[in-house]
């Protein structure tokens, strides 16, 4: 049998009895008299001004339970009124309190003290600093007889299983912030349900940046809106969701629309611009192809970040925002630190909470329930129901699950192909021949797609013209094809220099990438901005 320890505040006003205390309700002896729930051991806690009183309630607590012990433990509070001071001291005597679960039982008196103290009882019990239980005891009702004066006892367990009404509660609760986020699709596959319960609790006991990552397609803004909205659902966030896309973004216009700009800061600036940071105040910002940013911008993101605050262009002022980031990528971003086009204090900052959205091929179990929903939207976009016959559906799954069903653009290319069949399908019902003709358009998509990324001659050729390229040795074409495609995936000189001498410049203790890549396609003839009309869309 384990033994009973009972932790409470002496009641300075409840315990004192005011007069004939044997004629009155007084909690803490009460505590020591209740039926079938014997106190081995009260720790009493104190000022040193309520000494008398509490050397008065052990002496009447040896009388009525006289095999309790009690133990004495001074905590001076200057105001306990003070949340702060009282929830410090009360932590404190938590820490230093050797606790013994194995041996010890533990009840937690949340009867006497402020309110203040009773709240933070329940706070400590609640984090497990103190592993055990609350009870709250309560006065006999209507004039009991002197024998009675001990009144009423429950104890509150605050482990929720033991529970099975709120535990049920509870786990119906999280099936639906989960549902939501996967925006009421039953998927099947294991590995993204498990990811998706990861990103309901992050969603729900986290501020920290998110970090969404994965191909084009993949769902990454959709998902970063439903956590908006699940945050909202819970009143975490009662700004606004913002997004943006980064991608998008090039010099001046990449600092005015995240940081904002003050009248005059550049040509055209004709009028203040607060930005999407400030506009994210008190809600979500997203940015989606991080990635894409360019170093300056990663710097101020970073401070954003850390510190709340960002200076507009321009200003000489900083301004504040208290925003909760998601970012989403594409990109292997820690291959972006190795080659210095992104930051590795930033990407740390980012790589906290990180979740991999996979490609629609690496979720073919999730087709037909994603078909279902897609055939939903359609519904209620266009006010139209739209059915398969079961001839049709098969057909159609048959042919997304295949192994050669390339799904390029993932999501997106399941939903444009159930909108174009929902939109053709006769009277509202999706055929055969609905379905053979949109397998025969997705086929030709895709193999277009993969022929169209051109390879590293079709890039010499696009930029020299095929007779300049006939003048260059094959081993200068390889080199050249190579640089050429760092150039057009980087948006500037700097960045393309650092990506393509990532390992001899850690050898230089000085040295200018930039310099030293202009030099390089000068031998040919070029510049870095003959490879700017490609590079542009990067």
């Amino acid at each position: 049998m384990r033994r009973r320890v009972a932790i409470s505040i002496l009641g300075t006003t409840l315990d004192a009895g005011r007069g004939e205390r044997w004629k009155r309700w007084r909690p803490t002896i009460g505590l020591c008299q209740q039926q079938g729930l014997f106190i081995d051991r009260l720790e009493l806690l104190h000022g040193a001004s309520s000494g008398g009183l509490a050397r008065e309630i052990i002496s009447d607590i040896e009388k009525v339970s006289p095999a309790t012990e009690v133990r004495q433990h001074l905590i001076e509070l200057a105001d306990p009124w003070d949340f702060s001071e009282v929830y410090t001291s009360l932590r404190d005597f938590a820490r230093a309190y050797a606790f013994d679960p194995d041996r010890e039982d533990y009840l937690v008196n949340i009867t006497t003290g402020t309110h203040v103290a009773q709240i933070c009882w329940f706070l400590l019990t609640e984090a497990h600093y103190i592993p055990g239980r609350l009870i709250q005891l309560s006065p006999p009702r209507g004039r009991p007889e002197t024998s009675d004066y001990a009144g009423n006892h429950s104890i509150i367990d605050l482990d929720l299983s033991r529970y099975d009404a709120i535990a049920t509660r509870f786990a119906a609760e999280h099936e639906e912030a989960t549902s939501f986020l996967k925006s009421g699709i039953a998927t099947r596959s294991t590995a993204f349900n498990a990811m998706i319960d990861q990103i309901e609790k992050v969603a729900i006991r986290s501020r920290a940046p998110v970090l969404l990552t994965g191909p084009t397609g993949a769902g990454k803004s959709q998902l970063a809106k439903r956590i908006y909205e699940l945050k909202k659902a819970q009143h975490q966030v009662p700004g606004e969701f913002v997004e943006v896309n980064c991608a998008t973004l090039r010099g001046d216009q990449a600092m005015s629309t995240l940081f904002g700009h003050v009248k005059g800061a550049f040509t055209g600036a004709q009028s203040d611009r607060p930005g999407l940071m400030k506009a994210a105040d008190k809600g979500v910002l997203f940015l989606d192809e991080i990635g894409e940013l360019g170093l300056d911008e990663q710097a101020m993101c970073l401070r954003a970040i850390e510190e709340k605050r960002f200076l507009p262009m321009g200003s000489d002022r900083d301004r504040s925002s208290d925003f909760q980031l998601i970012a989403g990528t594409n990109k292997d971003l820690s291959l972006c630190v190795r080659e210095g086009t992104f930051r590795e204090d930033l990407f740390a900052r980012l790589n906290l909470w990180t979740f991999r959205l996979p490609a629609l091929r690496d979720r073919k179990d999730d087709i037909e329930p994603n078909l279902d929903f897609e055939l939903r939207r359609f519904a209620e976009r266009e006010r139209q129901n739209v059915t398969f016959n079961k001839e049709a559906r098969a057909l159609y799954l048959t042919f997304a699950i295949a192994p050669d069903a390339a799904w390029h653009a993932n999501f997106r290319d399941l939903s444009a192909s159930v909108t174009r069949m929902a939109t053709l399908a006769p009277q509202g019902r999706i055929n055969e021949a609905t379905v053979r003709d949109e397998i025969a358009r997705l086929s030709e998509h895709w193999r277009a797609g993969s022929a169209g990324a051109p390879g590293p001659e079709e890039r010499l050729h696009d930029v020299l013209g095929r007779d300049r390229v006939e003048e260059i040795d094959l081993f200068d074409r390889a080199q050249l094809a190579a640089v050429i495609g760092v150039c057009r995936e980087s948006r500037t000189l700097s960045a393309a220099g650092r990506r393509l001498f990532s390992v001899s410049r850690t050898t230089k203790t000085s040295g200018n990438d930039a310099d030293r890549l202009r030099k390089y396609l000068a031998r040919f003839g070029l510049k870095f901005e003959d490879m700017s009309a490609t590079h542009s869309q990067g």
